[in-house]
């Protein structure tokens, strides 16, 4: 990669969420996912080389594919999801509780609240609410592994 390359993807770390989200439109045509800063971040660092470099090859695109449907029987919507049904890592789950704002940071294998990592997401509301509550159901997830 160039000096120039390098330093534009660097400098994604330090720039504001709403220029991120902006220059997503300028490279997307379209308006930013919903997604965490991460993952914004991520994407346009890609595009950046892409746009520099050129992306995969066509024959690598299908490769990939064809590999993804052996792997889920050709249902493309599996592959949208996890395999563990949990939000992907650095998303944050607000749950207002008596008055109170509760935020809750997703890891890749644990829950982090008020700075202390949690294995589940029960324990997290039991802390807050002291009594027995499903995680899932007291963040507001339609079924017990974080799949609505």
């Amino acid at each position: 990669m160039t000096d120039s390359i390098v330093a534009r993807v660097a400098a994604l770390r330090t720039t504001p969420v709403q220029d991120l989200k902006r220059m997503w439109r300028e490279f997307f045509d379209q308006e930013a996912p919903p997604f965490n800063r991460r993952f914004l971040e991520a994407r346009l660092a890609y595009r950046i080389q892409e746009l520099a470099h050129g992306g995969l090859r066509q024959e690598t695109v299908k490769r990939l594919d064809r590999l993804g449907e052996q792997l889920d029987g050709g249902k493309s919507a599996l592959r949208r999801r996890r395999v563990d049904g949990r939000p992907l890592a650095g998303t944050r789950l607000l749950r207002e509780w008596e008055g109170v704002t509760h935020e809750v940071l997703v890891g890749v294998d644990f829950f982090e609240y008020q700075g202390r990592r949690y294995t589940s997401l029960s324990s997290v509301a039991r802390g807050i609410t002291g009594t027995q509550w499903n995680g899932w159901r007291f963040f507001g997830f339609q079924s017990a592994r974080g799949l609505s």
